[in-house]
């Protein structure tokens, strides 16, 4: 069965990332062949609009496919690591600045490579079934796939804690956070693709707003305030800090969280973040590639996927295995420039 269907019917490029059974997650062959109609769609007279959605009631895209860049790395038998990265963020690039609409329609889990193929496009449909993280500290990685440049500019410092704690959020969270534009009950999907393409003339946003309704009041606006009170800290430790000291509920969630996390990738994450904040889309991803690289070559990557994947026992043994014993200097040499040679857009 092809992992990615294409069709074009009605002004509209269809595609359907099509492996259920994976929770619709991206393969290198996936990125490539996305990468390639898009390129040719652009061009295409036929096509004025371009709609994405995922195979199946349970996912949009619940991600990248780690268990296959936990093989590869492990045994260092192909260049998986590197050229996965490479070319899934140069697909994140294209979808940002593609010429036409671009409608994901985010139904269902939507984490990581997910958010890659979804969040950069000019319209994105939230339903009732929509859940959206960022897990990525969670399996020795950092929100890669545009988080930096998305994440800062979430409503005061939102982003920092869905990047921090991993947070799994709703539609509602998702419209206050900017991370969907519109909200779809998933009842309505099939008739906003059928209205898409009888009515080519009308602009795609007109069109999505008869569709959309009002999806209830955010969880994250009710706790805004706490969020960038918290989040507000230069450091790993001083957002601990305010959070026990915060003393509520949702504080000592968040904490647990980010305790749960490798210390590394929290404090990795934390520098990104805070630097992608002025920088542009493309800055961004050069940064998050030299990242993908340092972490496909340390250890925690690998002690992550099998905690979580592999054996399943969700009890990893990160290295350091605390946030004192990380240094500035060790996050640094995260963001050096790669020896072989940085990200570029040929």
């Amino acid at each position: 069965m092809d992992e990615i269907l294409f069709e074009v019917a009605g002004g509209i490029g269809l595609v359907t990332l099509n492996r259920p059974q994976a929770l619709n997650a991206l393969t290198l062959a996936m990125v490539r062949a996305l990468d390639a109609q898009l390129r040719a769609w652009a061009d295409d007279s036929r096509v004025r609009s371009v709609v994405i959605q995922g195979a199946g009631d349970r996912a949009f895209c619940a991600g990248g496919d780690i268990r296959a860049l936990y093989d590869s790395g492990k045994s260092k038998s192909d260049t998986l690591t590197a050229d996965f990265y490479r070319e899934e963020y140069r697909l994140n690039r294209l979808i940002k600045r593609y010429p036409k609409p671009y409608v994901a329609l985010i139904d269902g889990v939507v984490m990581g490579g997910g958010v890659g193929v979804s969040v950069h496009g000019s319209h994105r449909i939230a339903t009732e079934r929509t859940l959206f993280a960022m897990p990525e500290t969670g399996i020795g990685l950092f929100p890669d796939v545009g988080g930096s440049y998305f994440l800062p500019r979430c409503p005061g410092r939102v982003g920092f804690y869905l990047g921090l704690t991993g947070a799994r959020i709703k539609a509602a969270d998702c419209l206050y956070a900017g991370i969907a534009t519109h909200y779809v009950p998933f009842a309505a999907l099939d008739a906003l693709i059928d209205a898409l393409r009888q009515n080519p003339g009308d602009a795609v946003t007109d069109v999505v707003a008869r569709f959309a309704v009002f999806p209830g009041k955010a969880p994250l606006e009710q706790n805004r305030d706490a969020i960038d009170r918290c989040f507000a800290g230069s450091s790993i430790e001083a957002i601990r800090n305010a959070l026990e000291a915060d003393d509520s509920e949702w504080a000592n969630g968040a904490r647990t969280a980010i305790d749960e996390k490798a210390p590394t990738c929290e404090k990795v994450t934390l520098r990104q973040l805070e630097r992608g904040r002025t920088m542009s889309f493309e800055d961004c991803i050069v940064m998050e590639f030299r990242l993908s690289q340092r972490a496909m070559a340390a250890y925690d990557f690998y002690e992550g996927v099998r905690a979580a994947v592999i054996d399943k026992d969700r009890a990893p043994k990160w290295r350091p295995a605390s946030l004192a014993e990380v240094s500035d200097a060790n996050v640094e040499a995260w963001f050096a420039p790669l020896p072989s040679g940085d990200l570029d857009f040929p």
